[in-house]
């Protein structure tokens, strides 16, 4: 279908963060419009009945390219356009699989194929995840390099630093934060923001530091609510370094991923609003099917933790889209591609794990019903705009083969 009218949703306006009721007008792919009651007699009508009507989400951390020597039939097992498409994810965001050695590999073989719009941090490190021991090693970060690539590829987002020197002492050749100032340099040549996953274990490479000092503001933290971050107190109280970091532009993505989701961290910081700027899976192989599963799992997490609907929608849309620099993305407007996510929630009795195999009850549930990609309907397990298969056309009760006299 090219034109089509959705009616009866409630429309998210991501920016403003309230709904509204109107239909939205879809024609060769593009929003012409959105009014109260739409009426085009020669045009589908598709019935929403008060389903969530978002902007298409963006999933702002996962992991599209094959990673440690897995082969590309792993894509559709993990952030394949199938998945993402259920999920209501229209922009998925490559959080540094590839350095300079693969990226234009990934490009060609994923970015420009794909349905799924993908942009994509580059890795520090020459061979990024691909090859994990290439994030070890300072000889093996090209700031120049990264940089070129970030700033003249368009779909390159920002500069991914992850993995370096893990639970090693550092010495003159392995600096504490060689990984994270090469970042932040090819970040400053090319004008994009930095994303990192760094672990604080050792002395020398204090969480603070990270994100008090050494990222800029409007650079990433992922992770932020994984185990190994202490952004509590012994009272359970909000450390005040986290507090100034947020307040000097520091932000912190959820990255969800097998390791990297705690509720004993999540739910205290989130009681005290100390919120995650952006919500995302780091969704890959090994978590596909728990704990992250995919956004709208992530998502209602967060609705059972407490977080109203409209921030919920708003930190996978709008805000991402801003932290990336597209805000052209994550958002409902005339004259846009239409990237829409249609979802409903539903209430009963939930159950949610986080990562460290811990439980959370809770009675709110969101369901992908349809997903629009540039105009095309990619996800529609409702049917919708299929005629009712007593009315399809002859052809449809027409066997292949038979002779028609």
């Amino acid at each position: 279908m090219k034109d089509y009218i959705l009616k009866n949703g409630k429309v998210f306006n991501s920016e403003k963060k309230y709904f509204e009721k109107k239909d939205i007008f879809v024609k060769d792919g593009k929003i012409v419009r959105m009014d109260m009651d739409i009426q085009q007699s020669d045009v589908l009508s598709i019935d929403l009945e008060d389903a969530i009507v978002a902007p298409g989400l963006i999933d702002m951390h996962t992991h599209i390219y094959p990673l440690c020597g897995m082969t590309e039939d792993t894509l559709p097992m993990i952030d394949g356009e199938a998945h993402m498409f259920q999920n209501g994810v229209t922009t998925a965001v490559d959080a540094g699989s590839c350095g300079c050695k693969d990226f234009f590999d990934f490009k060609n073989r994923f970015i420009d194929k794909s349905k799924l719009r993908i942009l994509a941090f580059i890795n520090i490190a020459h061979g990024g995840m691909v090859s994990l021991a290439s994030e070890l090693e300072p000889d093996n970060f090209y700031v120049e390099i990264a940089a070129a690539i970030a700033k003249e590829v368009p779909e390159v987002v920002g500069v991914k630093t992850a993995h370096y020197h893990v639970g090693k002492p550092f010495d003159q050749e392995h600096p504490a934060w060689a990984s994270v100032d090469a970042a932040v340099k090819a970040g400053e040549i090319a004008g994009k923001p930095v994303m990192a996953d760094v672990q604080p274990y050792l002395p020398g490479r204090p969480y603070e530091e990270l994100v008090l000092e050494r990222l800029r503001p409007g650079d990433i933290h992922t992770h932020v609510y994984a185990q190994q971050f202490h952004i509590l107190d012994e009272n359970n109280k909000m450390k005040q370094f986290m507090l100034d970091a947020r307040a000097r532009g520091t932000i912190f993505d959820l990255g969800h991923g097998a390791g990297s989701f705690w509720f004993r961290n999540a739910i205290p910081a989130y009681e005290q609003w100390f919120y995650p700027d952006t919500l995302s899976t780091d969704l890959y192989l090994h978590n596909v099917n728990g704990p992250a599963f995919g956004l709208l799992n992530i998502m209602s997490k967060y609705l059972n933790i407490g977080m109203p609907i409209e921030e919920v929608l708003y930190r996978t849309t709008a805000r991402p889209a801003e932290v990336i620099g597209h805000t052209e993305l994550g958002k409902l407007e005339v004259g846009m591609e239409a990237d829409i996510a249609v979802l409903k929630l539903h209430e009963g009795k939930f159950g949610f794990a986080d990562s460290g195999n811990a439980r959370m009850d809770g009675k709110y549930k969101l369901e992908c019903i349809l997903t629009v990609r540039n105009g095309e309907l990619v996800y529609n397990p409702m049917a919708y705009g299929m005629p009712d298969w007593k009315n399809a056309p002859e052809s449809y009760h027409i066997a292949p083969g038979v002779i028609q006299l």
